[in-house]
């Protein structure tokens, strides 16, 4: 980690203020992942309606992102920050005064404009302040606060429901993201210049997606957001139909733990190899993945379906968000992952309620036989369409040659070719 002690004092500090925040925000929300959706069906809910309820979150994605990454590039990273963590910590109080599942639909949706802003926000502080020779290290250790807050919420949260309730839970959510929110206030914003020339011949915002150099980032990020959108509601209630042995929080705890070894090591590694190479590494475990919960009986087979999990989803996302950042300019990442996002943000709206019309016909193991269909299909999406022909796309899939539509040569000096 020696790249963090070569930035100046007050950068360091920020980034460090910055982690605490960020740990303490996915903490937060993690508390919620294996207990909301057993909270939604006590109350009385279908199949069909706890996948509606928790695939609304999307929708505060969906409908708030592009505004809040505007924000971002316009008024900085911090006051959107903030109103991720505001949301974050207002929505459990919601939870728990609510029984209606039309308001719990709201809430749940009010819910998703926090990781809209916090997600879009964080990426692009660390971004602004990375070096560009060692950004996928940087990246890499800054994501480090999803996996960590993803082992401490699930296992805090589920000892939390099965000795005192529910009530305990949402106010341990709550306090999480309030305590983010103070963490908050000493970050400073990194001054950006934004490029005149570049700013004048920019495609309108939305052109942006369909362009070369964020396709397949934002196809690839649908393909996650319905894979994990479908792992957060119905994994839990799948461990609990098999009688497993297994709290479902444990399966967190492990996916989270799997996931901060990944991170710790792909950021530095591809710095030197590439990201090409971790993708295409990430996707085949999130398919062996599927596949073990597909046919899973037993504690082991889920803990070991998280473990591969946790290493795909640990290095796909810090990966990706490296590579969106090689893809950028400085002035235009709030927008640019922003923007990538949307296509997370699509998959995870639609992966409760189309999978949970499927667990409603065919029960919660054969969604997972679905997914491994998907994410198979987003290996060889990636590895014949990641660059500007076949060829390209596969030296760079495999870690053989660079990145074409990089922004920043000065990376591609250590990529093997």
């Amino acid at each position: 980690m020696k790249v963090l002690f070569s930035l100046d004092s007050n950068l360091r500090r920020n980034l460090l203020v910055l982690f605490v925040a960020g740990l303490l925000f996915w903490a937060s929300l993690a508390s919620l992942l294996p207990t909301l959706p057993i909270y939604i069906e006590d109350i009385g809910a279908t199949k069909q309606q706890i996948g509606l309820v928790m695939g609304s979150f999307a929708i505060g994605l969906l409908l708030f992102r592009p505004f809040l990454g505007q924000l971002a590039d316009k008024k900085g990273r911090k006051i959107v920050l903030i109103i991720g963590l505001l949301s974050a910590a207002i929505a459990p109080i919601g939870y728990n005064f609510v029984q209606s599942i039309p308001l719990l639909l709201v809430i749940r949706a009010f819910h998703g404009i926090s990781i809209a802003a916090f997600s879009t926000a964080f990426l692009a502080l660390v971004a602004d302040i990375a070096p560009v020779e060692n950004r996928g290290e940087l990246i890499g250790y800054m994501s480090l606060v999803n996996p960590v807050g993803l082992a401490i919420g699930p296992a805090l949260g589920g000892y939390l429901m099965e000795a005192y309730g529910y009530t305990p839970l949402f106010i341990l959510s709550t306090t999480l993201a309030s305590l983010g929110l103070l963490f908050s206030i000493p970050i400073i914003n990194p001054i950006v210049q934004a490029q005149e020339k570049v700013i004048n011949s920019e495609s309108p915002f939305w052109q942006k997606l369909i362009s070369p150099r964020m396709r397949i980032p934002a196809i690839l990020l649908l393909i996650i957001g319905l894979t994990l959108g479908n792992l957060h509601t119905f994994v839990a209630l799948f461990i609990k139909s098999t009688e497993a042995n297994l709290n479902p929080g444990l399966f967190y705890t492990a996916v989270a733990i799997a996931s901060f070894c990944s991170r710790f090591f792909c950021g530095r590694a591809s710095d030197k190899f590439g990201r090409g190479l971790f993708i295409t590494i990430s996707l085949i475990c999130y398919t062996l993945a599927m596949v073990l919960l597909w046919t899973a009986n037993s504690s082991t087979d889920f803990l070991l379906a998280a473990l591969f999990e946790g290493i795909g989803s640990g290095t796909i996302i810090p990966m990706i968000a490296a590579m969106i950042t090689d893809r950028s300019y400085p002035h235009e990442r709030g927008r640019t992952f922003s923007l990538c996002m949307v296509g997370f943000d699509v998959g995870v709206a639609l992966a409760g309620p189309i999978f949970g019309i499927v667990a409603q016909q065919i029960g919660y193991r054969n969604i997972f036989g679905f997914n491994f269909a998907i994410t198979f299909t987003a290996i060889i999406i990636f590895i014949t369409l990641s660059s500007k022909n076949l060829p390209a796309s596969l030296r760079f899939a495999f870690g053989r040659g660079v990145d074409v539509y990089s922004l920043n040569k000065v990376e591609e000096v250590g990529v093997r070719s």
